[in-house]
């Protein structure tokens, strides 16, 4: 798997998750229960991770509505 965001705004996330959702590219959120170790306020960034094979289509489907894309070589 492959980091494609990682954001604390929960609003970016969903919205690329039904960007990619649409676009039937399998995407996984990583570090969702991160929230109960710093008491639900938000702080740590999320991950969203996909296959390396659909990175690239991913990634474009981001940009093209406007999120940025975390560049991981």
């Amino acid at each position: 798997m492959k980091q494609l965001l990682s954001t604390n705004n929960m609003a970016d996330l969903a919205f690329a998750q039904a960007l990619l959702q649409g676009e039937g590219i399998a995407v996984f959120e990583m570090d969702v229960n991160m929230s109960v170790l710093e008491g639900g306020i938000g702080i740590f960034p999320r991950r969203l991770m996909v296959v390396e094979a659909d990175y690239d289509a991913a990634a474009k489907t981001l940009r093209d509505n406007g999120l940025d894309v975390d560049e991981h070589p």
